[in-house]
C-alpha cells in the first residue's frame, strides 16, 4: 500500500520563508483584495484532505481499472467522480482562473503547489482539471469576449472540462505538417475534419460537456508551422445561453493501452466535419495553443516533483521499518533498519535535496509568472520564459530519477505491486515525453532562449545570484560561487561554436544550468532560516541537506561542462547505415 501525506509545511515554508510571498500578495494591489497568509494556507489545507483522503488511498485502484472504452463511451474509475465533484465543489477547478468569470483568481504560485498534491495523489486523475485549467488560460488570453463569457464559468466551476487537440498520427511534434482541415462555413464557424491522437481526457464521462482546442489549417493556410489556426470544438454543441443543445460530429476512435497513468483516458479522437469556433486570429493558433502548452509544462514540473515526493515519503517510512543486515560500526548481530547502512541513506539524502530545491524552485518560476501577470514586469516575464524548459526537463528528468531509486531502496518489494513503487515509475515516465520530449526543451531552452539573445537573460540572472550570494553569504556561498562562475565561462565559450554543437550539448547544459539554479534554491533555503520561526529539527534537516547538495550533488556539473567541451566529431561523422 502506498501512502501519501502533504508536505504541507515544506509549502508554507517556501511560499512565507524563503520567498515571502504573503508580502508581496498583500502589496499587489489585485490580489491583495482575495488572499493572505491564512487564506493560502486553509486552501492548501483543504486541498491536502481530498488528495490524502480521496484520491491518494485509490490511485492503486485507478491504475488497475483504468479507463475503459465501450461502445463510445469512455468510463473512469469509480471514485474519480466522487473526487472530481469535491474539486469542483471547492472552486479548485478554477482556483487561478479570473474572477470574472467565475474563477477564484488565485496566484500561479499557491495553484502549483495544490498542482504538486494531486501528481502526488495521482498523476492520471491530476489531468483532469489541469488540462481544463490550461485550456481556461488560452481562452482567456485569446479568445473574443463572447466565448469567454459563454465557456469560462463552466470550464472554472468543473461541470465542463478541456483538452488540447495538437498530435496527428504521421506528424508527432512537426506540428507543421499537421492534415486536420477547417472550412469555412456560412454562419461564420468552421467544419472540423481530422483526426487527433494521444489525446489526454480526450473523452470521459466526469464532465456534462467537453471543450477541445483543436489546431487545424484553413484552405488558404500558408505552409508549415505558420499556416496553423486553433478552434473551440465542444462535445456537446451549446446556445448562447450556455445550454447544451446537440451531440457534435466528433467521436472517440480508441484509447491508448499505456505504460502508465492508466486512470488518463488518452483518446484516438476523430472530427467529422465538427462544428468549431475560431479562436483568436487566423493562422495565429500556434502561437494562442503555446500559451495552454507553456502552462501545461509547468504542470509536468509539479507531476516530475509529486511523483518523486510520494516516492520518498513512501522509501523512508520502508527504510525506517525494514529490518535487514547489520550495520558495520555496531557489534550486534541483531538486524538493523535499513536506513542504517549508508547506501541506503545516500539514495534517500540524493532524492530529498532534489525534491526539497525542485518544490522551492518551482515557487520561484510560479511567482515570477505572477508578477509578470500582475505586475507587468518584463523583466519577470524573460525569466520565467527562460526556466520554463527547466521546469519542464530537469524536473521530470530528476522526478523519474527519484522514483527509480526511491525503488532501489525497497529491493525486490519495490519490483511488485503491492507497494506502489513500480506504479509511480511508470506513471512518471510520460512527463519527459508529452508536452514536448526533453530534448525538444533542451533545445528550446539553448536555442531559442539563450543562443537567440546571445545568453542576455541568464547571464543577467547568473550575475543577479552572485551579487546576491556575495554580498549576503551563507553556507552554500563557496560552492555556489564557483559552480556559477565556471557555468558562466563555459555559457561564454558555448555561445561562439556553431549551432550543430551547441545543440548537441543543450540536454548537457541544460542540466548543468539547473544544477546551478538549484544550488541558489538551497541558499535561499538557509537564508529563510535566520528568520527564526522553525524549529531545531526543521533547521538541522535543511542545513545537513544544503551540506550534502553543495558538496555532493553540485559537483555533477564539473563532469557535465566538461562532456559539453569534449570533440562532438564522432556525432557527425558517423554514418545513419552504420549507427
Amino acid at each position: 500500500m502506498s501512502h501519501y501525506q502533504a508536505p504541507l509545511r515544506d509549502i508554507h515554508f517556501n511560499l512565507f520563508d524563503v520567498w515571502q510571498l504573503d508580502h508581496y500578495w498583500q502589496q499587489q494591489s489585485t490580489l491583495a483584495e482575495i488572499i493572505e497568509s491564512e487564506t493560502a494556507k486553509a486552501i492548501l489545507d483543504e486541498a491536502a484532505k481530498i488528495c490524502e483522503q480521496q484520491i491518494a488511498p485509490l490511485s492503486q485502484v485507478a491504475d488497475a481499472v483504468g479507463a475503459q472504452l465501450r461502445e463510445g463511451k469512455v468510463t473512469l474509475p469509480e471514485h474519480y467522480y466522487t473526487a472530481y465533484k469535491s474539486l469542483s465543489e471547492g472552486g479548485w477547478t478554477g482556483l487561478s482562473g479570473d474572477p470574472e468569470f467565475g474563477g477564484m483568481g488565485m496566484p500561479k504560485a499557491l495553484s502549483m503547489m495544490v498542482d504538486e498534491m494531486l501528481c502526488s495523489a495521482d498523476i492520471a486523475f491530476s489531468l483532469y482539471p489541469g488540462l481544463t485549467a490550461g485550456a481556461g488560460v488560452a481562452l482567456l488570453q485569446h479568445a473574443d469576449d463572447s466565448m469567454k463569457s459563454l465557456y469560462l464559468p463552466k470550464l472554472y466551476s468543473g461541470e465542463w472540462s478541456g483538452t488540447m487537440c495538437l498530435t496527428e498520427s504521421h506528424a508527432g511534434s512537426d506540428l507543421g505538417i499537421m492534415r486536420t482541415a477547417a472550412k469555412p462555413l456560412p454562419d461564420g464557424s468552421y467544419s472540423i475534419t481530422g483526426s487527433k491522437i494521444f489525446i489526454t481526457a480526450g473523452e470521459h464521462d466526469l464532465t456534462s460537456n467537453i471543450i477541445h482546442l483543436v489546431l487545424a489549417k484553413l484552405p488558404d493556410a500558408p505552409a508549415g508551422s505558420k499556416g496553423i489556426s486553433l478552434f473551440l470544438v465542444p462535445k456537446f454543441l451549446v446556445n448562447s445561453q450556455g445550454d447544451i443543445t446537440e451531440r457534435n460530429t466528433l467521436s472517440v476512435g480508441s484509447i491508448e493501452h499505456k505504460m502508465g497513468i492508466n486512470g488518463s483516458a488518452t483518446c484516438v479522437l476523430n472530427f467529422d466535419g465538427a462544428q468549431g469556433f475560431l479562436i483568436g486570429q487566423p493562422h495565429r493558433g500556434l502561437a494562442c495553443m503555446f500559451t495552454m502548452m507553456n502552462y501545461e509544462r509547468l504542470s509536468m514540473g509539479s507531476q516530475g516533483l509529486g511523483a518523486a515526493e510520494r516516492a520518498y515519503q513512501n522509501a523512508l517510512i520502508y527504510a525506517k521499518e525494514r529490518l535487514q543486515g547489520r550495520i558495520a560500526e555496531k557489534d550486534t548481530n541483531k538486524a538493523e533498519a535499513i536506513i542504517g547502512h549508508p547506501d541506503v541513506r545516500r539514495m534517500l539524502l540524493n532524492i530529498k535535496v532534489m525534491n526539497e530545491a525542485g518544490r522551492t524552485f518551482a515557487t520561484w518560476v510560479a511567482s515570477l509568472l505572477d508578477r509578470a501577470k500582475y505586475d507587468n514586469c518584463e523583466l519577470s516575464n524573460h525569466r520565467a520564459n527562460l526556466l520554463t524548459p527547466i521546469t519542464k526537463a530537469f524536473m521530470t528528468d530528476r522526478g523519474l530519477d527519484a522514483c527509480i531509486t526511491a525503488q532501489q531502496v525497497f529491493g525486490g518489494h519495490g519490483y511488485v505491486k503491492e507497494w506502489g513503487m513500480e506504479q509511480l515509475v511508470r506513471d512518471v515516465r510520460i512527463a519527459q515525453i508529452y508536452e514536448g520530449t526533453n530534448g525538444i526543451q533542451a533545445a528550446d531552452f539553448m536555442l531559442r532562449k539563450v543562443v537567440s539573445d546571445k545568453g542576455v537573460v541568464l547571464e543577467a540572472l547568473l550575475v543577479d545570484i552572485l551579487d546576491e550570494i556575495t554580498t549576503q553569504p551563507n553556507t552554500t556561498t563557496p560552492q555556489l560561487q564557483q559552480a556559477i562562475t565556471v557555468l558562466r565561462q563555459h555559457l561564454h565559450a558555448l555561445l561562439q561554436r556553431d549551432l550543430a554543437v551547441i545543440s548537441a550539448g543543450a540536454c548537457d547544459f541544460l542540466d548543468a544550468t539547473a544544477y546551478v539554479l538549484y544550488g541558489y534554491m538551497w541558499y535561499r533555503n538557509i537564508k529563510a532560516l535566520a528568520t527564526g520561526t522553525q524549529d531545531n529539527d526543521f533547521i538541522q534537516g535543511k542545513e545537513q541537506s544544503a551540506a550534502w547538495y553543495c558538496h555532493k550533488v553540485l559537483p555533477k556539473i564539473y563532469g557535465i561542462l566538461a562532456s559539453i567541451e569534449g570533440d562532438t566529431s564522432s556525432l557527425f561523422k558517423l554514418q545513419d547505415d552504420i549507427f
